[in-house]
């Protein structure tokens, strides 16, 4: 699903990478490098016995609660919908799904969810959303030899993170984030720029990527300023910043921005841009115009390239008595999580955490063996069933893992606000 384009001399609107090499359209290589991951298998390694169906029991750890609460319902209505979809293929393998709140580092909602969901034998954990969550846990999960799972943790540090090569995402690195949204800024034309950044590990980590890359177009950053999770009023910051008098505000942030663009009265909305932990439906929370003009990036495909998806999902989730979804942040990454990890177990013929990890690799197309391309759990079941190397090619985009359980190919888009506080996609 989608084209996925290598790097050019020039600067395009366009904003799909290849994370192999790490070539980025608009930008000079750049490596990662890490510990080793399992590598993948080459199919066909299915040896359950005849008849017998695996079962493989995942748990979620998404945010139900705090700052990340609004990324909940499409991350966890995207790993209900592949649960369903995989488990009517009837095709060998049946997923049982145990949800669970991550919460945030602040209400710590994880430090029972996790020790829960180990106790339950989960063969693999899905998320967290928060990469400052998953850094607090990611030990405790991987160190039980059970698979962690991010549809959302962008942070590099995951890259090279002793994890028994049990950590993988679908999301990718903030190395991307920071590339798109840099350039982005100076290419609209500022040539000075501001960020008020979350003292975590995703807001430091994703403000030196914009800043590196913002000033690699020629920008200067004129201000740095940040808050701590849990901060409640911005009024100092907001000054530094407003006192640096830059063209132009990135702000990396999660639900505090409700607090923070009030406190920006006066800045123009078309001078700010946001990232995935605020691109958010504000039509509730503030007045009409408040937010037009202003841009944020996201990682995935765009609505098009997702065909039915969306339409899926809503009938899934209002199916099981929920509100309708606002927003769909990261809702194809859990719902690929879940495929690929019920297609590893699959390949695997074992729902032991290191024998699915040994071919996630392998069933996303990473491996020495590509496979056959597949875009559907029941394609990819049937191929593997039948003996044959499968290349999986998702929602959230053709993926392909590296043996750091990164994916190789992405697509960051861009939105931007309209008068009724609500983002669409402009590239």
């Amino acid at each position: 699903m989608g084209v996925f384009t290598r790097a050019t001399a020039s600067r395009s609107r366009t904003r799909t990478a290849t994370l192999s090499g790490l070539a980025f359209l608009g930008a000079s290589a750049l490596v990662l490098t890490g510990c080793s991951s399992p590598g993948g298998g080459e199919g066909g390694n299915n040896e359950r016995p005849a008849g017998e169906d695996l079962t493989l029991k995942v748990g979620t750890l998404l945010p139900q609660t705090g700052q990340l609460a609004f990324l909940g319902p499409p991350e966890e209505a995207g790993v209900g919908l592949a649960v369903k979809e995989i488990n009517d293929a009837e095709l060998g393998i049946t997923v049982d799904v145990t949800y669970g709140d991550s919460g945030d580092p602040d209400n710590k909602a994880f430090a029972t969810t996790v020790p829960n969901l180990l106790g339950e034998d989960v063969s693999a954990i899905i998320g967290a959303a928060s990469s400052g969550v998953t850094k607090l846990v990611i030990d405790e999960v991987t160190g039980a030899g059970v698979i962690q799972f991010s549809p959302a943790n962008t942070s590099a540090d995951f890259t090279t993170w002793d994890d028994n090569g049990l950590f993988w995402r679908t999301a990718p690195s903030d190395v991307l984030q920071g590339e798109v949204l840099g350039n982005l800024i100076a290419e609209d034309g500022n040539e000075t720029l501001g960020i008020l950044y979350l003292n975590d590990s995703y807001g430091t980590g994703l403000a030196g990527f914009v800043k590196e890359n913002f000033e690699a177009a020629g920008g200067e950053v004129v201000e740095e300023v940040s808050y701590n999770a849990g901060d409640t009023t911005f009024d100092a910051q907001v000054s530094s910043l407003k006192a640096a008098n830059p063209d132009a505000i990135a702000l990396i942030a999660f639900e505090e921005t409700k607090t923070i663009v009030p406190a920006l009265s006066g800045y123009p909305a078309e001078k700010m841009y946001f990232v995935d932990g605020n691109l958010s439906d504000y039509s509730a929370d503030f007045a009409p115009g408040t937010l037009t003009g202003a841009k944020g990036t996201l990682p995935g495909l765009d609505t098009e390239e997702l065909g039915d998806f969306t339409d899926r999902l809503q009938e899934f989730w209002q199916a099981e008595g929920n509100e309708e979804l606002k927003d769909y942040s990261y809702a194809a990454e859990s719902y690929d999580a879940v495929v690929l990890l019920a297609l590893a177990a699959l390949q695997a013929g074992s729902t032991e955490g290191a024998d699915i990890a040994a071919e996630l690799q392998s069933v996303s197309g990473g491996g020495e063996d590509t496979g056959e391309k597949c875009t559907t759990f029941a394609d990819c079941a049937a191929l593997i069933n039948d003996g044959e190397a499968v290349d999986y090619d998702g929602y959230s985009g053709p993926i392909t893992f590296d043996e750091n359980g990164d994916p190789t190919e992405a697509t960051i888009g861009i939105h931007q606000y309209n008068a009724e506080n609500k983002y669409e996609r402009i590239n």
